[in-house]
């Protein structure tokens, strides 16, 4: 299993708590990326946001790509899966900035393409916002520019939405970064099947993230592709107790209708194709993190990875908070492994 992070761009993860310990700061970044790559994580996921949907529209939240190019200079081992929606870039130039940011970081750049669902960000800074499959029709054709110019010494291309002529992208990335996504629908499946390296999934069940592996592998078998990298988020609370893991949970999730976040989730959910119904009072973590219920003692959260890496799971993207001393607490607990070794 590899540990992956996700990079508290909005100063924490949680709705119903207003102040988490950690500031969507530079300083705290930086101070976390790079302790994580000593005590045992892999990869840190940076979302990709101009409003800030978990604390609230007028809190502060880190720009994505300034802040991995800043990462890729002061971290040397973390894998750097940066989100990025490509109707807020023009696919040439973001190939070119994204290469310049791969040379950086030698090789550690991965993209996690994500086609957009919050209508009210794009409108506030005047660009479109396509509808649901549309949405999709224009990664199709993003993701071939970018690759077209990662791939050939001079590349032009005619498409729907995008027009080159002999572009060069030089210097090109030091490897070419892997291409993650995620999505429900059947229009998203189909895409990341053809397009994509790795399947990222919302948190949810065993059984239920067994099912959608099933599917996916069938998707590349019958295109002739290999098999995926699978992935799937979780939000972690690990415990000397159950007792006190439990009461946390308690804690996180009691449902607060006046929380700045409240209207952000509720017009995600209007905005998304969902196979399964969300439970209202879920909004208090983000991205279905409590199912998976990585919560408990360290053997029960262990034997929970187990049974997710024996069907297929082969990254967590883990959620905490605070997320620094609680990163600290699971890779002393969990992490050390006979095949990891212990964190330092």
């Amino acid at each position: 299993m590899r540990y992956g992070f996700w990079t508290p761009v909005f100063g924490g993860w949680l709705r119903n708590v207003p102040d988490e310990g950690m500031a969507a700061t530079w300083a705290y970044t930086k101070k976390l990326c790079q302790r994580a790559e000593q005590i045992g994580y892999d990869l840190t996921l940076v979302a990709e946001l101009n409003l800030n949907d978990i604390k609230g529209t007028d809190q502060p939240t880190l720009d994505a790509w300034s802040t991995a190019a800043a990462l890729a200079a002061v971290t040397e081992k973390l894998e750097l899966m940066v989100a990025v929606r490509p109707n807020f870039h023009q696919p040439a130039l973001f190939a070119k900035q994204a290469a310049n940011i791969d040379q950086i970081s030698n090789g550690r750049l991965a993209l996690n393409v994500v086609s957009s669902w919050w209508a009210q960000e794009a409108q506030s800074y005047g660009l479109q916002f396509d509808q649901h499959d549309d949405r999709y029709g224009r990664t199709r054709e993003w993701l071939k520019v970018v690759d077209g110019l990662w791939s050939e010494p001079v590349f032009s291309f005619d498409g729907e939405r995008y027009q080159l002529k002999e572009a060069i992208c030089e210097p090109k990335p030091v490897k070419k970064p892997v291409i993650y996504a995620g999505g429900e629908s059947e229009t998203a499946k189909a895409m990341i099947a053809e397009q994509c390296d790795a399947y990222v999934m919302h948190g949810d069940a065993v059984e239920v993230i067994a099912e959608k592996i099933a599917d996916m592998r069938a998707r590349r078998a019958a295109l002739g592709k290999p098999s995926m990298t699978f992935g799937m988020a979780a939000y972690a609370i690990v415990r000397d107790t159950e007792e006190e893991a439990r009461a946390e949970v308690t804690r996180i999730t009691t449902l607060d209708l006046d929380a700045p976040g409240f209207n952000n989730f509720d017009q995600w959910l209007s905005g998304t194709e969902l196979e399964r119904e969300m439970k209202l009072q879920e909004y208090s973590v983000s991205n279905r993190g409590l199912r998976p219920d990585l919560v408990g003692t360290p053997t029960q959260v262990r034997e929970r990875i187990v049974a997710f890496e024996a069907v297929g799971i082969d990254l967590l993207l883990l959620q905490m908070s605070p997320q620094y001393e609680e990163m600290e607490r699971f890779a002393r607990s969990v992490i050390r492994t006979p095949g990891r070794g212990a964190p330092g």
